[in-house]
């Protein structure tokens, strides 16, 4: 199955389809957390309500794309976009609990973000750097990784 990529930026999308490989990690993404994002990120990139109503219907379709995280990782050009997916990913990992009772980042997840380390290749230092800014934004801003993730897109990505 092929599906045409959403109208948005190159950079934006291989934004996008790291953070979803992180989300998709564990194999769990609600249809609830699905429409929220599809709103929010239709919201991000398109400003006329036509546009934002096409945009939520070709994201849709992306968000059920099983995205390997390597071919996403392989995408991103520059230290800085590598940068800024490692600490969105860690952001949606470390915000993901879906009950009160479940570890924040279960063992699905560790597995994908230490993979994500690795195929990024960058200094521990950076690495470090990127945890620390995402466990600022997390105890910061709360849980709610749809409206994180809306507000960091939009800071990091724009076109």
């Amino acid at each position: 199955m092929n599906i045409t990529p959403p109208p948005i930026s190159p950079r934006q999308m291989n934004m996008l389809r790291v953070v979803l490989s992180m989300a998709w990690s564990d194999s769990t993404l609600e249809q609830k957390e699905v429409d929220v994002m599809l709103t929010r990120f239709s919201q991000l990139f398109a400003t006329d309500p036509k546009q934002q109503d096409y945009l939520q219907t070709q994201l849709k379709d992306y968000f059920v794309q099983d995205v390997p995280l390597e071919e996403a990782v392989a995408k991103l050009t520059t230290d800085e976009e590598k940068e800024v997916a490692l600490r969105l990913s860690y952001e949606v990992i470390y915000a993901s609990a879906r009950t009160p009772n479940e570890d924040y980042v279960n063992e699905e997840e560790s597995a994908a973000y230490n993979q994500l380390v690795q195929l990024l290749n960058l200094p521990d230092s950076v690495v470090k750097r990127a945890e620390e800014a995402a466990d600022a934004t997390l105890n910061q801003d709360g849980k709610n990784v749809i409206d994180m993730l809306a507000f960091r897109l939009r800071e990091q990505l724009a076109p």
